[in-house]
């Protein structure tokens, strides 16, 4: 058994080391899951002598005013044998055996935190004492409450010392023990007022009675040690502490222990209940119960450690790795960002993630629409028809077709076909800018370095617009190929004309009748049908060769081009991550620390019990 609670010590030794202290804090904390036993009392109600009781040693300051500043956790090993001695927690290689010097440390390291002031602060001293008059227990000792700030503190601190008594004791796993005088009525104790506001039913409040050898002549405390003046689940028990006198005269602990036991078994007030009263009861009574809780609470406590790792683990993934100290390490860091980035790029346009259908969209919805809703009328109508021919004939009207009136006809309805092809282009093109937007809203480390992120969208941004202008060069292309040269055997299987279809003698506006020039343009109609048809194929091709392509193979190239050139300090300012989130990281860090060293401890006492 002696095994749990050398389990708890360790495991509140490493909440300190790392900086659990309890508190409201925005990481999970490990130490309030730990069972405590701590020490409430007003300032003038004996605790630290109570303290210095169970221990067997005088090594706690004394004063006036507030002399407990900081929490005091205790904890007591016992040995078998050798010279008793102190540890503290922030100097563990020097061992103390001159109990004056602790009580001089503990003074200097609260003033170490605190300043020579007389404020309060909230991160514990650790001491360890190592004697064979102890038993295994720890305690928490707390700032006395009080109703008056001395000179020196501030007014505040009444409720301060109030809350950060609160803040222990209203926590379900701390064991609160109440310690309150004798000779001062009950119902006024600081420590039983307290302990009731948070734990009414008295179920796991202990209750120490001091001063029993100062009362008035004629009382005693026989119905409070009965728990008949205020009932608790577990018995109330009394102390009887050293004198003043004592203290200047440095009577010995372990004869005031005997002293302490004698006034029990000798004064007939209290004789039937002699066994179940002095300090050296009270530790093996703690010692025991908190022995038990701890047991009770090993089950819990490895389903909460297990639970807070995975948590811890998964929010660390998330915020991603530190970052790399040479520049090696942070070229080869943002490099490997960025083809995280180009990953998810291509896992887009690939179909593995969403997105990558828009593009098909285009070309199977968007470009043939655009195409259908040419409207040619302008180019055929029986007006300009006549005007194009015509004036193709130049001087001299053709003889059997107007092949020329035919081509121009055809190219100026074929330029009109540049513009959803173009449109085509851009479309993709805002695709494409969608896609690499979600990409990198999707790569987590991105997230953490706002220059990189804003470097590789202005490159990917701008290599997208040099793919767009390459598609459009070579989107235009096609059609001016089709305007460049027109397919022969088309017009080989046309009837032939059987009359060139003009007369001489008209004016030359006035040479063709319009039937001539229906058939005219229901020929070069024809004709625009057959390469629209071959351009809604050809163009997609085209795209797809210069953006989609291109975006899969070479998005980041010239970027990658620029950052192999750049120095330590250039690539340090793109990796400029919120400070916040590093603190967050090593926060976090320390914390997983912890729980996996709990998770180690107390799977290996639960394996052994």
């Amino acid at each position: 058994m002696e095994n749990l609670i050398n389990l708890v010590n360790k495991l509140q030794r490493a909440c300190t080391a790392l900086g659990d202290f309890g508190e409201g804090s925005s990481l999970p904390t490990l130490w309030d899951a730990l069972p405590t036993i701590a020490v409430v009392g007003g300032q003038s109600s004996g605790k630290s002598s109570v303290l210095e009781s169970v221990v067997g040693k005088d090594f706690l300051p004394r004063g006036s005013g507030i002399v407990t500043r900081r929490p005091l956790v205790l904890q007591l090993h016992r040995i078998d044998e050798g010279r008793e001695y102190a540890e503290f927690a922030h100097q563990p290689k020097k061992r103390f055996t001159d109990f004056a010097a602790v009580r001089k440390e503990i003074a200097d390291e609260t003033d170490r935190e605190t300043g020579r002031t007389k404020q309060i602060s909230s991160v514990p001293i650790y001491l360890s004492i190592y004697s064979p008059n102890v038993v295994n227990l720890t305690l928490i000792d707390l700032p006395g409450l009080t109703k008056v700030a001395v000179e020196g503190q501030s007014e505040g601190i009444v409720q301060d010392i109030e809350n950060m008594v609160r803040s222990y004791i209203e926590k379900p796993n701390c064991i609160i023990l109440a310690v309150s005088p004798a000779n001062q009525d009950l119902a006024t104790s600081d420590a039983i007022k307290i302990a009731r506001e948070v734990d009414p039913q008295g179920e796991r409040t202990f209750g120490v009675l001091t001063k029993i050898d100062l009362m008035d002549k004629g009382t005693d405390a026989v119905d409070i040690l009965e728990g008949k003046s205020y009932k608790l689940k577990f018995p109330w028990i009394g102390v009887v502490n050293r004198s003043q006198a004592d203290i200047n005269k440095s009577v010995d602990m372990i004869a005031a222990r005997r002293r302490e036991q004698e006034y029990f078994a000798n004064t007939p007030e209290y004789r039937h209940l002699a066994s179940k009263m002095g300090s050296v009861h009270l530790g093996k009574v703690l010692s025991k119960h908190l022995e038990t809780v701890i047991k009770s609470r090993i089950p819990g406590l490895q389903s909460l450690i297990n639970k807070t790792i995975i948590e811890l683990e998964t929010e660390l993934s998330r915020l991603g790795k530190p970052i790399a100290t040479d520049a090696g390490g942070k070229l080869y860091m943002i490099m490997e960002i960025c083809r995280a980035f180009d990953q998810t790029f291509k896992e887009h346009l690939d179909g593995i993630r969403p997105g990558g259908d828009k593009v098909y969209s285009v070309f199977d919805n968007q470009l043939p629409a655009a195409l259908k809703r040419l409207q040619f009328d302008k180019q055929l109508a029986m007006e300009n028809m006549r005007k194009l021919i015509t004036e193709a004939d130049g001087y001299q009207p053709h003889l059997i077709a107007p092949e020329q009136g035919y081509r121009r006809l055809i190219e100026s309805t074929l330029i009109t076909i540049k513009g959803p092809a173009e449109a085509a282009v851009d479309a993709v093109h805002g695709v494409l800018k969608d896609l690499v937007h979600k990409s990198i809203n999707e790569t987590s480390e991105l997230k953490q370095y706002p220059s990189l992120r804003a470097e590789v969208m202005n490159a990917a941004a701008e290599s997208l617009d040099k793919m767009r202008n390459e598609s459009k060069r070579a989107t235009i292309q096609l059609v001016d190929m089709e305007c460049s040269y027109l397919t022969v055997d088309f017009f080989r299987k046309l009837p032939q004309d059987i009359e060139k279809g003009g007369n001489p003698t008209h004016s030359i506006f006035d040479r063709y009748n319009d039937s001539y020039l229906r058939r005219v343009g229901s020929n070069v109609l024809s004709y625009i049908h057959m390469v629209v048809g071959t351009l809604r194929h050809s163009i997609p091709k085209s795209i797809v060769y210069c953006q989609v392509r291109e975006a899969k193979r070479s998005l980041l190239d010239h970027f990658f081009t620029e950052l192999g050139a750049k120095e330590g300090k250039q690539l340090a300012k793109l990796l400029d991550e919120d400070p916040a989130i590093m603190q967050r990281r090593l926060d976090l860090a320390k914390r997983l620390e912890l729980y996996k060293s709990a998770q180690a401890e107390v799977d290996a006492v639960a394996w052994a019990k």
